[in-house]
């Protein structure tokens, strides 16, 4: 199904208002969370079309579309993350093409992309993926082990930590959703107070269509929505 603008429109406008009433019933101004639009499936023009909304930047799964819609300037030269599970065999493709890449989720994943920025001579921004609800079918990171990761990472001169991003379990309860976006808030809360080289706690990416303003009361400063914007996929 391709978007239409009209549809897109109505719906970030829907989007914008649920997200500035979570912010200021949580005392935080709306502005200090961006809207990050979940484009995997998505056409080039249907992304180029969402670009010209106010959206503030993009998110894609997969690295070969990234590079795609990148090289199609579908983005309209906003921001693009990559958001999904990076492969070691893919980071040549992704640094220099995402602004980030929020899906840093191992020591393995962390030597990898150290060597390759090194190799290129840039420094690259990452959040760390925590596996909050510890669920074998997801990626990311055991919660115990972030301390570690972020030891290491302080050591590592190409990478720059700039934040945590998490998936929370499917189909809690609205208790239960908040509880583990109040965990990971406090993870990143302490990890700013420690002060690690190479790291600054500035973005803390939760939240998606299901839970988002549950996430925006809980601390978020970014959200990822798809379908809510662009529709079913077809």
């Amino acid at each position: 199904m391709n978007s239409d603008l009209a549809y897109m429109k109505q719906n970030i406008e829907e989007i914008r208002e649920k997200m500035a009433h979570a912010a200021q019933a949580a005392g935080r101004r709306p502005e200090d969370v961006l809207l990050l639009a979940a484009c995997k499936t998505r056409t080039i023009e249907e992304v180029k079309e969402s670009a010209r909304l106010p959206i503030d930047l993009f998110g894609e799964n997969h690295v070969q579309e990234l590079i795609e819609k990148k090289d199609a300037d579908a983005y309209l030269g906003k921001s693009a993350h990559l958001i999904g599970h990076l492969q070691t065999n893919k980071i040549k493709y992704v640094l220099g093409r995402a602004e980030l890449i929020q899906s840093m989720d191992s020591e393995h994943l962390l030597t990898a992309l150290e060597k390759a920025a090194a190799k290129r001579d840039m420094v690259q921004d990452v959040l760390i993926e925590v596996n909050i609800g510890a669920e074998e079918s997801k990626t990311g990171l055991a919660a115990d082990n972030l301390w570690r990761i972020l030891e290491l990472s302080a050591a590592q001169p190409h990478i720059r930590v700039k934040g945590l991003m998490t998936i929370p379990p499917a189909n809690t309860t609205d208790l239960e959703n908040r509880k583990y976006f109040e965990k990971t808030r406090m993870m990143f809360e302490k990890a700013k107070d420690l002060k690690y080289d190479n790291v600054s706690m500035e973005i803390l990416s939760m939240g998606m269509s299901q839970d988002y303003e549950n996430a925006i009361l809980e601390g978020s400063t970014m959200i990822r929505v798809g379908s809510l914007i662009y529709g079913p996929r077809g």
